[in-house]
């Protein structure tokens, strides 16, 4: 289950780049504005209020940052559910992303809560409320983050099984003993990593049905977990694409053919996600409010067009051919997707009262600075550990070293 390791390669380079300082400079800055926020309180970083205590911290980091991490969960959905095992070199990668994705949500939901010094109820038992949706995506979030670092661990041990028998001979001793028996489970650490983002994509969904005087009727449904849990897939997918297409610019690597035969899976899925999208309007008679040209109107038309967009593309063979349409493709994806969700989280969602939102500064920063520590993340662990795929018959990584 682990793979064969010859599928994947270190990426050999330098890991203090120019790109790693600034990724680091942004890093710092949100630790920084972080460990302000919980000196000072929530107030003095955010523009979160009474009206709108969920801001840009839930909708991007948590909501639809996640749906960028669906990367993996995605990839094993086609490679392990439907056999097709030519997209096993992309897995590994894509479960990094995931990774950091899914830590990513997991810190921003603890920046996030107003008496944080309570969190510690959430790991006692006695205190726990299962009929809660924010429980579920809880545990959820925290399983899944545990299942991925496991999913990755094939990684780091085949690099300690290959060093040379004088470095660290003890680690490549345990990690000799490890490998074997963890090969034996991971098929039913694979089975988790497809149940628990089921589980917990959905709920994201679910959480939006009970504001239904707030949240516009373009965007509110009792359907939102099924066209939660679709989004995230073909989001997953697109993620996937853009990261292979990212570090093959970056790296000089060879653009994955494996990536252009996975773009063809794409159109299926936003196919079926438009037309339940449609078929839900037309019979809650919401057909004429989505294309009213009103400002909620024109927010459903942009996040429409740019799925559209990238669906036409690679529909058309031509198109799939062509690594740049196809990366063009999988960002109107990413953006499109992504804004559905902001949609459902922010645009849409209109409190009672005059309350306003928009990001303060300091909100804004946080955000980048935790998106720049999961690439950086990223970047670092290719460059130490056999998780990209390997270049056959090419020297593509030694190309890069400077880079």
């Amino acid at each position: 289950m682990a793979g064969n390791h010859n599928d994947y390669q270190v990426h050999k380079a330098k890991i203090l780049t120019p790109a790693f300082y600034v990724l680091l400079f942004f890093t710092l800055l949100g630790f920084m504005l972080i460990a302000y926020r919980f000196v000072m309180g929530i107030g003095a970083v955010s523009n979160l209020s009474d009206g709108y205590p969920w801001g840009i911290w839930i909708a991007y980091d948590v909501a639809t940052s996640t749906a960028f991490a669906c990367g993996g969960y995605a990839m094993a959905l086609v490679i392990y559910i439907m056999n097709r095992m030519k997209y096993h070199p992309l897995i590994r990668s894509a479960l990094v992303t995931s990774m950091f994705g899914y830590m990513l949500a997991g810190m921003s939901v603890m920046v996030d809560v107003g008496r944080y010094w309570n969190a510690y109820s959430f790991f006692m038992p006695s205190r726990w409320q299962p009929n809660s949706v924010m429980f579920e995506v809880a545990v959820c979030i925290m399983a899944y983050n545990v299942v991925l670092i496991i999913e990755v661990m094939p990684a780091i041990l085949e690099r300690f099984i290959h060093m040379k028998e004088n470095k660290f001979p003890k680690l490549k001793h345990y990690a000799m003993i490890i490998y074997p028996k963890l090969d034996k489970v991971l098929i039913f650490i694979v089975i988790l990593g497809i149940t628990l983002p089921s589980m917990h994509q959905s709920s994201l969904g679910s959480m939006l049905i009970i504001a239904k005087s707030k949240l516009n009727p373009i965007w509110h449904t009792q359907i939102l977990p099924l066209l939660f849990i679709i989004n995230a897939l073909y989001i997953g997918y697109a993620t996937v694409i853009f990261e292979s297409f990212a570090s093959s610019m970056a790296f000089k690597r060879p653009f994955e053919k494996e990536v252009q035969q996975l773009s063809r899976i794409i159109p299926y899925v936003t196919g079926i996600w438009l037309s339940v999208r449609f078929i839900d309007l037309y019979i809650r008679g919401q057909l004429s409010a989505a294309f009213a040209g009103d400002y909620y109107s024109w927010m459903f038309l942009a996040e429409l067009l740019l799925i559209l967009t990238g669906t036409y593309i690679l529909m058309w063979k031509q198109y799939r051919q062509s690594p740049r349409m196809v990366f063009i493709a999988a960002m109107l994806l990413m953006i499109g997707g992504g804004w559905y969700r902001f949609n459902v989280y922010i645009i849409g969602f209109k409190p009672h009262g005059n309350w306003s939102y928009f990001p303060s500064l300091p909100e804004f920063f946080i955000t980048v600075g935790l998106v720049a520590f999961e690439i950086l993340g990223y970047m670092v662990l290719i460059k130490l550990f056999p998780i990209m795929p390997k270049v056959h018959g090419e020297h593509g990584s030694d190309a890069a070293k400077a880079h």
